[in-house]
């Protein structure tokens, strides 16, 4: 499977979106196939797949300077982007866009914050997941910046804002994955 050839169906090439998704996701992938070394028993090739197309549901949403004339809300994304996949016959890489936002969303906070979501977990749940997950919080899709990578400081201070529990989570996937090699 060719995860380029998916997206090119649903984005023109010649768009600032299309460019930035590309690079965010290509750094992504390249992040999450470092993790992957660590962990013989996942697929790395469906982590290199499914890393390319955790956002592909950015095409339905609302980023001013990237898709003004998205309907959706951006948190809507993951939950587009796996009606996307699932359609395309993608049901796995389908999971992996719905639950990758930030370190997850609970059902529960879903309804609680009112969020624009179905109410349901939207919760990384295999290593696949989660590696994806934690390699996507190191990189922004800002459309003016070139891709670098953050500080787990700056992901730790981005995280407070949903709450102590998300930092205890991404502080468990860093103990987890840890630093590349």
């Amino acid at each position: 499977m060719d995860p380029l050839k998916i997206i090119k169906k649903y984005y023109p090439e010649n768009s600032k979106l299309f460019k930035v998704l590309i690079k965010h996701s290509e750094a992504v992938a390249q992040k999450a196939l470092k993790i992957a070394k660590k962990f013989p028993e996942v697929d790395k090739n469906f982590i290199y797949e499914a890393a390319m197309l955790h956002d592909i549901g950015i095409i339905f949403t609302y980023i001013p300077k990237l898709n003004p004339d998205g309907k959706y809300p951006y948190i809507a994304h993951g939950y587009l982007g796996r009606e996307i996949l699932e359609k395309e016959g993608l049901p796995k890489h389908a999971l992996v866009c719905e639950r990758h936002m930030g370190v997850g969303i609970t059902k529960e906070e879903i309804i609680k914050k009112n969020l624009p979501l179905p109410p349901r977990d939207m919760i990384p749940i295999t290593l696949e997941e989660k590696i994806i997950a934690f390699a996507d919080k190191f990189y922004s899709k800002h459309p003016d910046e070139i891709i670098k990578e953050k500080s787990v400081e700056q992901i730790i201070k981005d995280l407070k804002k949903y709450g102590e529990d998300k930092v205890k989570i991404f502080e468990e996937w860093l103990k987890l994955f840890g630093e590349e090699e």
